[in-house]
């Protein structure tokens, strides 16, 4: 059995703990900061809380498999609850569009908005599945050593036509909607990879099917709680955690692993480093590799976010879990994000009000809301105005907070990246582009015992690929002979 140390206590940092130490080696994990979880956190003030991450997960079943290897269950762990609706949309002239988390209501809801639309969005999730079935066989098995050993697992061309990855989300969604609304609804799946619809591989199109394969899910208390459940199977499986430690190098002689070295110069033998931090870190800090730094830098960054916390008093008439306002203009909001680099002039809003499925996460009566609005990685965004300008789009969509605010808190991408060591505040590492569905860099790295794991590395980021990531990497530590 190996010695490893695993650099980074985020999702990805404590799913492989659980897997490596279950598995019967000695696993320290190292976090820099003084709270496990990564960007799993959370905000409490006043009485409300706040998810100021994810705020939902998908795929609940990677998790159960996690929870299993340190002797435990989903149902022992979390009170979860499947949303339904999963999301309520409202466009600009007042129409919404409740996602059920049933598929026949889902398809009778499109029928309702737009008539013929309900078949064509059969058609979609159909096309989707398809999608994922393909890519969890040639993509998503195994762990990756680079872009060779990749295209190894793929069928011939098949494989390539069967995920949509030649062409873009967008014209994908024009070709399954006429109707714009719908259109820009298939669109918004492209931000699930930090990137704009006509970048985007096509690929994206199998998330609504996922979604609605796999539910949309909660669990009581708050996103929080999951982190919590995987930091308890951790320490189940025997794993050492120690968060507030910062790590300086990676020690290696030749081309073998040897030790990390914290910043506070204490040497811990590894044989095995599992790196839950950013690449772009890794290559240019822990274990300086010219080529590799050169690449993850050349990656285009996924988009960064303005994220608002907002207590309010009152409750609000209409309002679901999930909530998204979109733009008028989707067109020029992605133009300004990704090719001018500013914020949106008119941005989508998306709105998170977890106290109408848990009413213990506000003072009674009151709710918690969460505002998140894409904004350009590295930008430099003036809390204030842009906290301004999302309510003062709410107000003109019939939500108006503003004299409700008991307070409100704001990140940028700044704060995002201070907190995380995320270049530029990106939410998912590398972003997602045409003809590179799964992005991120390989996770056996260039040193023997150095495997790269987290949003920044393959799959890529979002809470079931970083799952994924996780066995990938504890599938390649087994064959590797550790």
């Amino acid at each position: 059995m190996a010695e490893v140390v695993i650099v980074g206590g985020g999702v990805g940092g404590l799913a492989t703990s659980i897997r490596l130490g279950a598995a019967g080696h000695h696993v320290t994990l190292l976090e820099r900061n003084a709270h496990l979880g990564g960007k799993l956190a959370e905000r409490e003030r006043d009485g409300f809380h706040f998810d100021v991450g994810p705020t939902s997960l998908t795929m609940p079943e990677l998790f159960e498999s996690v929870f299993e290897l340190s002797g435990s269950t989903l149902d022992n762990e979390l009170d979860l609850v499947r949303l339904d609706p999963q999301v309520r949309y409202t466009w600009p002239d007042g129409s919404t569009l409740d996602v059920r988390d049933d598929a026949d209501a889902t398809a009778k809801a499109f029928e309702e908005l737009v008539t013929g639309s309900g078949e064509a969005y059969r058609q979609l999730d159909d096309h989707g599945r398809r999608i994922w079935e393909t890519s969890q066989r040639a993509f998503l098995a195994s762990g990756t050593n680079g872009a060779v050993s990749l295209s190894r697992r793929i069928r011939a061309a098949r494989d390539l036509a069967a995920i949509d990855g030649w062409r873009n989300l967008s014209s994908r969604a024009r070709q399954s909607f006429a109707d714009p609304r719908l259109v820009q609804w298939v669109e918004r799946y492209a931000t699930y990879s930090g990137t704009a619809p006509r970048s985007s591989p096509a690929t994206l199109a199998c998330l609504p099917h996922v979604e609605s394969l796999h539910g949309v899910w909660f669990p009581m208390g708050g996103m929080c709680r999951l982190r919590d459940a995987l930091v308890r199977a951790a320490r189940r499986a025997g794993a050492t955690l120690r968060p507030g430690v910062d790590i300086e190098t990676i020690e290696h002689t030749g081309h073998q692993v040897r030790a990390v070295r914290t910043a506070a110069g204490e040497r811990i033998a590894a044989d095995v480093v599992v790196a839950g931090t950013d690449a772009e870190h890794v290559y240019a800090d822990l274990a300086p590799v010219r080529p590799l730094l050169r690449r993850a830098r050349r990656a285009r960054r996924s988009l960064s976010a303005i994220v608002i916390a907002a207590g309010v008093r009152g409750r609000t008439e209409g309002i679901a879990h999930h909530n998204v306002w979109f733009s008028t203009n989707p067109a020029a909001e992605f133009r300004q994000i990704v090719l001018e680099r500013r914020p949106a002039e008119e941005p989508t809003i998306t709105g998170t009000v977890s106290v109408v499925t848990d009413p213990s996460l506000a003072p009674a009566g009151d709710e918690n809301w969460l505002l998140l609005v894409h904004a350009p990685p590295g930008a430099d965004i003036d809390p204030g105005p842009s906290r301004d300008l999302a309510l003062s789009v709410l107000a003109e969509r019939g939500v108006d907070l503003r004299d409700r605010l008991q307070f409100t808190e704001v990140m940028v991408p700044r704060d995002i990246a201070e907190r995380y060591r995320s270049p530029g505040g990106s939410l998912y590492g590398p972003a997602a582009h045409r003809r590179r569905a799964f992005s991120g860099a390989a996770n056996r790295g260039p040193l023997r015992g150095l495997y790269l794991v987290g949003g920044s590395a393959y799959p890529g980021g979002g809470l079931p690929r970083v799952l994924i990531g996780a066995r990938a990497v504890d599938g390649l530590i087994h064959d590797d002979g550790w």
